[in-house]
């Protein structure tokens, strides 16, 4: 008959509801099916899963388990592509939170029902906004391979809107606070610490992952290289996050003065040490010379403005104050993002915007200097 299809070759063909569909014959004599929105949606993933085939590599989703999916995808695509914490992150979402619930539920009859019954359990069960949406996104990213590879016609998880995240309100220190803080700081052991994260703004991981190696004293200049990470209970030095992340920064004098005390200072505590510690040499440690928690240097930091009588404020926000300082001063937004380490000049922007009033005012008085220096001529 022409047009018809030998039993070892793949058809493609329309359903009544609009979506393609192709299948392909498998050596256990199932048949694989796959879906798209178009004809050529369809041919591409069925070309994959004939050259599969061919070489041995085709499996069949039919009884499998989201559970056995989960892994697959953890193992396979997760862990070869992804930074160890990033990995991390993945594996206690699976483990912990979507294998418990729908880990029995086999692959091809997971519905958006599900997803959505997954997420109002966790916020039941406590779990804030921000985390059940990265579940969610977890889930949402393994499906979109059992799409990719064919095993699923729609990402469920992609038709389930997470929860509501509540804007976390930046509360950055004014110049007068930030002195208060400073002046606070000149007999603490880590006050070179507070004051590079302040007028650096640097995140923690950053600031707690320099080196000696990537201060330069004579220049003057600080590397942002890395940043430290605890990951199954072990500190490790990890890449950062962007490119944008990596970058050279100029150090007030100010900033250098300390360092050099911290230096010194440090080199004193590691001198009466039996065993020097193996490891990063690291600038900001312990000392015994072991690097810093960053969850007991927060808490140190919380007991400090308690001391100072300042209000409560995250770690991170020594970052976010050092950039709403600098766009006072009527530093360009442009230099901001580039100290920062943003990937966009957008996202400085749409961070800071409670600046921007402040700013323009600034800017109507410059010109008005302007304008009225033009007519006094």
């Amino acid at each position: 008959m022409p047009g018809r299809r030998g039993n070892n070759e793949g058809s493609i063909y329309l359903r009544k509801d609009g979506l393609w569909v192709g299948a392909v014959s498998l050596p256990t004599g199932r048949r694989r099916v796959v879906y798209g929105r178009t004809r050529e949606d369809v041919r591409r993933k069925l070309t994959g899963a004939l050259h599969a085939r061919e070489s041995g590599t085709l499996t069949d989703a039919r009884g499998q388990t989201l559970g056995h999916f989960l892994d697959l995808w953890l193992a396979e695509i997760v862990k070869p592509s992804v930074r160890p914490w990033t990995y991390r992150g993945y594996e206690v979402h699976v483990r912990l939170h979507i294998k418990p619930i729908l880990g029995r539920v086999a692959l091809e009859r997971i519905e958006p029902a599900h997803v959505q019954a997954l997420l109002n359990r966790k916020q039941k069960e406590g779990l804030s906004s921000k985390s059940v949406r990265y579940i969610r996104g977890t889930l949402r990213a393994a499906l979109q391979q059992a799409v990719r590879w064919g095993y699923l016609a729609r990402n469920a998880a992609a038709l389930v809107d997470g929860p509501r995240i509540e804007r976390y309100e930046i509360k950055p220190f004014d110049a007068t606070e930030a002195r208060r803080l400073l002046d606070a700081l000149v007999n603490d052991r880590l006050r070179a610490l507070y004051s590079v994260a302040l007028t650096m703004g640097l995140r923690q991981g950053e600031a707690l992952g320099l080196r000696w190696q990537d201060v330069d004293l004579s220049l003057g200049l600080l590397h942002v290289q890395k940043q430290l990470q605890r990951i199954d209970g072990k500190f490790e030095l990890v890449d950062l996050k962007t490119n944008r992340s990596r970058r050279t920064l100029v150090m007030p004098a100010t900033i250098v003065m300390q360092l050099r005390d911290h230096q010194a200072r440090q080199t004193k505590e590691l001198e009466g040490l039996d065993h020097l510690p193996s490891g990063f040499a690291l600038v900001f440690t312990r000392p015994d010379g072991a690097p810093l928690d960053g969850t007991v240097v927060t808490h140190q930091f919380h007991r400090l403005l308690d001391r100072v009588g300042l209000p409560q404020r995250r770690f991170h926000d020594l970052r976010h104050s050092c950039a709403t300082l600098l766009l006072a001063q009527g530093v360009s937004p442009r230099v901001v993002m580039e100290i920062l380490g943003h990937s966009q000049i957008a996202l400085t922007m749409n961070t800071y915007t409670h600046v921007l009033p402040e700013l323009k005012h600034d800017a109507a008085e410059r010109m008005d200097r302007v304008v009225r220096g033009e007519l006094e001529r």
